[in-house]
């Protein structure tokens, strides 16, 4: 792999941290948050996804990425390895490369390689072709899947061929128990594994002491709900996304956990539901009553957007606010007005995204 962004791998780790560091504490100096702290990424090998355009000259094909110059010009990177991505994916990559160019099938007209890896050994392999995909494709795929001991998907315009799973079962460790959870192609998961195990061990370390029910929004596959579900005596978690809530429900049952209702709402439609403004038929069917909870803590992980007004203020009535961030700037401007009603009690910053300009924050906010 040559390029600046082989520049960037190669510069000193702990420099980019310290400057991710000193940006945070300078922007959110204001709030007079406590000490920072900080949970760092291995250097190397840390990231379990990984998409990259295939290039095919007159007689070769390989693995690209582009790059943009300062004139904004784009140029296509050719990529041999890939030292931030999972070993895993480093030791495919060439092997299935080859396989592929062996069979003018399976080569032609292929337009991107997808990969998705798990700490537990799980490998999903998805082929994007610009050409439609048949019977002969599906043969020989099934073939190279068993080969290389992967779950293969085949995709082109309007198809989606699947050939064993969609999915991969990731195991992710939080302090003494590990959870399973189902992860799905091409829906959201957390890129950093191992960085993702210390972020769930942090929010459940800054759960200690309820005695009473959690309300998580945008709870995704459950990722943080199963492991917070170990500090409250009921959860419920709301999520719009389909293929999440399918995601999270067989989460909770293989991990076998009693406690957590999962509602398909979005944010906003939750504080429709709480205020009793609307009735959704979808929290009558999951026999789910939002009013026979108790909450004291409320758990948030927003896009990057934020947080919208009505849900804020939603937030403000709760004892105690969980919040991961993955944008510092709307998580600085939601502060501003949590803080009227809450205090930052504990203040951590995860580096998810070595060698980009990415944050991942979380903050306790503790009722004044």
């Amino acid at each position: 792999m040559t390029s600046s962004y082989q520049q960037q791998l190669d510069a000193n780790y702990q420099q980019q941290l310290d400057a991710k560091i000193e940006r945070i504490q300078t922007q959110f100096a204001e709030f007079n948050p406590p000490s920072l702290e900080v949970f760092a990424s291995p250097e190397q090998n840390f990231r379990m996804r990984a998409e990259f355009r295939i290039w095919h000259t007159e007689d070769d094909m390989f693995y690209a990425m582009f790059e943009r110059d300062e004139n904004q010009q784009k140029s296509i990177v050719r990529i041999d390895e890939f030292p931030i991505a999972d070993k895993s994916i480093n030791t495919l990559m060439p092997i299935l490369l080859d396989e592929i160019k062996a069979n003018p099938i399976l080569s032609k007209k292929l337009f991107e390689v997808h990969f998705l890896a798990t700490l537990k050994g799980e490998m999903l392999v998805s082929l994007v072709y610009r050409a439609p995909l048949n019977e002969e494709w599906e043969a020989l795929a099934k073939q190279l899947a068993e080969k290389l001991n992967v779950k293969i998907i085949g995709r082109s315009r309007g198809v989606k061929l699947v050939l064993s799973d969609e999915f991969v079962v990731e195991e992710l460790q939080v302090f003494e128990r590990k959870f399973q959870y189902k992860q799905i192609e091409s829906s959201f998961t957390q890129p950093n594994a191992q960085v993702c195990q210390k972020m769930l061990e942090w929010a459940c370390q800054s759960a200690e002491g309820s005695n009473k029910d959690l309300l998580e929004l945008y709870c995704g596959n459950g990722n943080f709900t199963l492991p917070l579900s170990l500090k409250f005596n009921r959860v419920l978690a709301t999520e719009l996304a389909k293929s999440s809530v399918y995601a999270a429900q067989w989460n909770i049952e293989q991990n076998n956990i009693e406690n957590i209702q999962v509602a398909r709402l979005s944010a906003e439609e939750f504080t429709q539901a709480y205020n009793g403004e609307r009735e959704f038929r979808r929290l009558e069917e999951a026999k789910i009553d939002i009013q026979s909870y108790d909450f004291d803590t409320v758990f948030v992980d927003p896009p990057r957007a934020g947080i919208d007004d009505d849900t804020l203020k939603l937030l403000q009535g709760f004892d105690r606010i969980l919040y991961i961030s993955c944008n510092p700037d709307t998580l600085h401007d939601n502060l501003k007005t949590l803080l009227q009603t809450h205090k930052i009690t504990k203040f951590a910053m995860f580096d998810q995204f070595p060698y980009t300009h990415h944050v991942e924050s979380g903050v306790l906010l503790e009722k004044i």
